[in-house]
């Protein structure tokens, strides 16, 4: 899944690429490099072109909910793990959307918990969860991701208060803040962290070579933050000194 990753970044660079050249690139056969973009285009991020394709992402867009789903799925899980470690029976908690927190919710499955999941993957993951109680938001469900957004979905947040919020990003860094995409996604995420008492940031090492268009909030909002061991060491010593817990999961 690194090479679609790389071929994505490709395409957003160079806006077409050659199945030749992404062969000789990646050391991989023709045939595994059409099988690729094949993928890609299914999943809506490219065109296929003879002898390569081109891109139908905008820069800074982000890619699918279904290619990023198959990305760093260990480090993923085993941040959704710690996450859930952190969280006691008993407490409150809005779940955001994406691939991280729906990983979190997996992992939450068996606690004693009341939930606010904000993508319809999590809200399925804990719909037969057998000791949590499932509060579910209003909104309009964002096409692709399933995630819910806009003013109905802000209300419900506001309206309620949550032990811990477990938030998700595109982008983090120690200069700029945790970052989205999307601008529906970024008041969500505000509300949620407005919300609780504590706010736990899940976000694979990917995260940190990337800022997207929307800023979030400032890396000092966020109370824990959760990655794998690929952050890198002067932003691991800069969210620390930020005042943001910083956790490896192993």
């Amino acid at each position: 899944m690194d090479r679609l990753r790389a071929i994505m970044e490709a395409l957003v660079t160079s806006d077409s690429v050659s199945v030749a050249e992404l062969a000789a690139e990646h050391g991989v056969s023709e045939m595994t490099i059409r099988r690729d973009l094949d993928e890609l285009a299914q999943q809506g991020v490219a065109r296929r072109v003879r002898g390569g394709a081109q891109s139908l992402l905008l820069r800074g867009e982000e890619p699918p909910f279904g290619v990023r789903e198959r990305e760093s799925t260990g480090a993923k899980r085993r941040i959704a793990a710690e996450a859930a470690a952190l969280i006691a029976d008993g407490e409150a908690v809005v779940l955001d959307g994406g691939t991280t927190a729906l990983e979190v919710a997996r992992a939450l499955h068996d606690r004693r918990l009341t939930v606010l999941p904000l993508s319809l993957q999590s809200i399925l993951a804990l719909a037969d969860a057998p000791r949590v109680r499932l509060v579910l938001p209003g909104g309009e469900v964002r096409h692709g991701e399933l995630n819910v957004t806009g003013p109905l979905t802000v209300a419900t947040i506001g309206g309620l208060r949550f032990d811990t919020a477990v938030i998700g990003c595109c982008g983090l860094s120690a200069e700029h803040g945790m970052t989205a995409h999307d601008l529906a996604d970024v008041a969500v995420k505000q509300a949620a962290i407005g919300s609780a008492r504590r706010v736990i940031a899940v976000a694979d090492s990917s995260k940190f070579r990337q800022t997207a268009f929307a800023a979030v909030c400032p890396a000092g909002r966020l109370d824990v933050l959760i990655t794998d061991d690929g952050i890198p060491r002067d932003q691991h010593d800069a969210l620390t000194a930020a005042g943001v817990t910083v956790r490896v999961a192993a």
